[in-house]
């Protein structure tokens, strides 16, 4: 460990030395030794296109000789103007106002803000959220509160807000109860919709996939029902898109993919292709306009010192041009996942392999509890290295996100490894 760094989510005192990357290339990491790796899970999930994709370094470069960064409270600028302009005619209705901060969990802070202060502007008092089991938002304690209460959370738990948990309906390959799972989940919301509408200001969902929780995926026919109960019992509905956005799930966004549109929608990681801390909250006209008054208090009094930044913004914008290039690519990985996986679907510790866009997913039957502390999560890690592959399960979930730009033969290549993995562990670590 570097005597003077604290790394995220490691304790120091047990963890293995990091590696040293060196260089990157499209999929491919180089570290220290030399030794290459493919990155399996684009780098927490941000680098969309590959590494050090030549467009957005170019737009980067250009932009910082015109200008590198301004005060956004009083001042804009035209890379701000533009992308506002090219995120909302992409989103369509309702989405017509773009507020921008520089990371996903604030995204989420600004939506629950802006949800929540929605009605106090209108002088209603609503101050409970709706949200689901095994969700993560963020690390930030408005983005904690919404989260599922876990070991991520559980030391601050006492400092967050109250929040109405429902359960998730995950589902999977085979899944004969999906259906029935979801009328009881759509029970569940509904009722408490009913009794304490009034006291609501959202619901707040990750959509088609939970990130953080396990890869846990849900239908759009789901979220379709969703839309229509939070329409029905008025109040605002809230899409953490911070992971599906930007292609992940095989369209543009989660929300075009279930055919929903959300009040509000937040948005983060691969907006920049990975290159730069980004992040914006869109919301509709109508959310808007209630702050717009005459009445100080009535303004969203929230803020960044690099709010917009240009460098940020023009990344964003070369990332959007390259989402046109890229779109056979990752509305065409699910396909390729789904043949990949149909080889491991017998594997007697594989279970509930599931496929939405070019995120693929499966649970391993282990001899310990399920959970983010299963220890078969530092093996596979180990062994994916020295395979050249950079793979970091979720606890006993393992999953394949690769940057857009990979190959067939590299697709393939990382699920030949995983195999190799599961044959080797099966004797000691798998049921």
């Amino acid at each position: 460990m570097h005597p003077h760094i604290w790394y995220p989510f490691t304790q120091a005192k047990t963890a293995l030395e990091p590696l040293k990357v060196k260089s990157a290339q499209g999929v491919w990491l180089e570290l220290e030794n030399g030794h290459k790796m493919i990155d399996c899970i684009s780098s927490w999930w941000v680098n969309t296109y590959g590494h050090c994709h030549p467009k957005i370094a170019e737009a980067i470069y250009q932009q910082a000789q015109q200008l590198e960064q301004v005060i956004f409270a009083g001042f804009t600028h035209d890379p701000a103007e533009q992308l506002a302009e090219k995120l909302v005619a992409k989103l369509g209705a309702p989405f017509n106002r773009v507020f921008f901060s520089d990371n996903g969990s604030t995204a989420v802070e600004v939506g629950l803000k802006m949800a929540y202060q929605y009605w106090v502007n209108q002088g209603q008092a609503r101050s409970t959220f709706l949200a689901f089991d095994g969700a993560y938002h963020g690390d930030t304690f408005g983005a904690m509160s919404v989260g599922a209460r876990s070991l991520f959370s559980a030391v601050f738990s006492n400092l967050l807000f109250n929040v109405e948990f429902v359960p998730f309906p995950s589902t999977y390959w085979g899944d004969r109860t999906a259906e029935e799972t979801e009328a009881k989940v759509l029970s569940i919301l509904e009722k408490a919709l009913d009794e304490r509408g009034d006291r609501i200001a959202g619901v707040m969902i990750e959509p088609l996939v939970q990130g953080a929780g396990g890869m846990r995926m849900c239908r759009p026919q789901f979220l379709q029902k969703l839309r229509a109960i939070a329409q029905s019992f008025n109040t605002l509905l809230i899409f953490d898109e911070v992971m599906t956005g930007f292609g992940r799930t095989g369209d543009w966004f989660a929300c075009h993919k279930a055919g929903v549109s959300p009040d509000i929608l937040c948005l983060s990681k691969g907006i920049t292709g990975g290159f730069l801390p980004f992040a914006v909250t869109v919301c509709s006209e109508e959310i808007y306009h209630a702050f717009y008054d005459d009445e100080p208090l009535k303004t969203l009094y929230h803020g960044h010192s690099y709010t917009a930044n240009p460098l940020g913004c023009a990344a964003a914008l070369a990332g959007l041009e390259l989402m046109t290039e890229y779109e056979p690519q990752f509305r065409s990985m699910e396909a390729k996942h789904h043949a990949q996986l149909a080889q491991l679907k017998d594997h007697p510790a594989v279970e509930k392999l599931r496929v939405t866009g070019t995120i693929a997913a499966m649970d391993l039957v282990t001899q310990e509890r399920s959970g983010y502390l299963n220890t078969i999560s530092l093996e596979i890690r180990q062994r994916a290295i020295a395979k050249g592959l950079l793979l970091r399960p979720l606890g006993n979930v393992l999953y394949i996100l690769p940057p857009y730009c990979i190959r067939d033969t590299e697709l393939a290549q990382i699920y030949q490894g995983i195999g190799e993995i599961l044959t080797d562990l099966s004797k000691d670590f798998l049921i």
